[in-house]
């Protein structure tokens, strides 16, 4: 087999050198209480991604999610992730650079959050919670036009 990492002088590598559980958190402060409760709770989500350069070639994204279920005002459970991955770009066109560190490999990360999430509050006697896919593309939309609105205001 070859190696993934070996291409043509000047040809465009993207490979993932790791995948990772960074920090994580499970907490259950009201059971087994909450178990005898009846009601529909609600759900907060918050999602944050990073990428920092690590070396010439290789950039760590991260994707953060929490994960707040209660019932009125007390708190079901609570799951905090910080799921990370190494991954090399070499020969990448600068153009690309963001695109890739903003949508493609927050989409290979979100997959393994999203299982962590369902296995951890099954674990914790709560019925699974599925995350809904994310459209990191529109995110990254988003934020660029966000960076652009504050430039204007700016000048």
């Amino acid at each position: 087999m070859a190696d993934e990492t070996s291409s043509p002088p000047n040809h465009p590598v993207f490979h993932i050198e790791k995948l990772y559980v960074k920090d994580l958190s499970f907490e259950s402060p009201n059971t087994p209480e909450m178990f005898l409760e009846s009601g529909e709770p609600s759900m907060e989500f918050q999602l944050e991604t990073n990428a920092a350069q690590k070396s010439p070639e290789h950039f760590e994204v991260t994707l953060h999610v929490i994960v707040k279920v209660h019932l009125e005002e007390r708190v079901l459970f609570l799951v905090d992730i910080t799921y990370g991955g190494l991954f090399l770009l070499r020969n990448m066109p600068m153009e690309h650079l963001a695109p890739m560190l903003r949508i493609e490999c927050p989409n290979i990360l979100f997959p393994y959050v999203r299982h962590l999430v369902s296995n951890l509050v099954t674990e914790g006697g709560f019925k699974p919670v599925v995350l809904d896919p994310i459209n990191f593309m529109a995110l990254y939309q988003q934020q660029l036009q966000q960076q652009q609105a504050a430039s204007q205001a700016e000048s």
